[in-house]
């Protein structure tokens, strides 16, 4: 797959980067970084492509297996974020609803034993979250899953006893069976927390500006990438 020049290459990925810290427009990126349009097409080639994820496979490829925590959040979507064309889907097809607090989506997502991402899913914003459950733990074999009260089914309990997991899920309200609870392990579950803070520094995350969901995905994608290599980064120097 060609991606450019090293320099045009190094240029873009800058302006992308600057979008996405900025979420300003893309007709509103300076002109050093070159013309807005090309860049916002080649960064959509990238998300059909599936480009930003396979970055995010390959930084992520050796996470903490040990301890994987889940949960979710919800961002505001932008009236701009709406009447998506009936070729890519419609509107219904792009992970946009609404809740309580309006037109938005909501991330679902599971970290490593350090708080760096693996899995990343985008619902409209009134899904729940055990629904998900499955697909941001599948091909894992984690020694233990962290969830919230949102996160407490008898099925997700059962699928990580089948596993040999230990499944780290406080009691929901509704449950009339007691449970296990692991008040320790409960703790990790800031490094979760602490993540979604981080993301939600990001302004092209916070809001969701884009109709599509893909090249929504594309800048949680790019991200999470920043994330990992952060932590490398420090893992190296120390």
């Amino acid at each position: 797959m060609y991606l450019g020049t090293e320099v045009n290459s190094r240029r873009f990925i800058e302006a992308v980067l600057w979008i996405n810290r900025t979420g300003a427009p893309w007709r509103d990126l300076p002109p050093h970084y070159g013309n807005g349009n090309s860049i916002y097409k080649r960064f959509a080639r990238w998300c059909d492509q599936g480009i930003w994820g396979h970055m995010l496979a390959h930084v992520a490829d050796d996470p903490d297996r040990e301890h994987l925590i889940l949960d979710s959040t919800v961002v505001r979507a932008h009236p701009y974020a709406a009447g998506a064309a009936t070729k890519n889907g419609g509107q219904a097809d792009q992970a946009l609803g609404r809740r309580r607090g309006g037109f938005s989506t909501k991330i679902h997502v599971s970290v490593d034993g350090v708080g760096n991402p693996l899995r990343l899913i985008r619902t409209p914003g009134q899904a729940g979250d055990s629904p998900q459950a499955a697909r941001l733990l599948a091909g894992l074999s984690p020694e233990r899953v962290s969830g919230d009260r949102a996160d407490d089914t008898n099925d997700l309990r059962q699928q990580r006893a089948d596993q040999g997991a230990e499944a780290v899920i406080p009691a929901h309200p509704r449950r009339t069976e007691p449970v296990a609870d692991d008040t320790h392990w409960e703790k990790e579950r800031h490094l979760v927390a602490c993540f979604i803070n981080t993301i939600k520094h990001v302004r092209r995350v916070f809001s969701r500006f884009e109709k599509l969901d893909s090249r929504s995905m594309g800048f949680l994608q790019v991200t999470s990438v920043l994330i990992w290599l952060r932590y490398m980064s420090n893992v190296n120097r120390t």
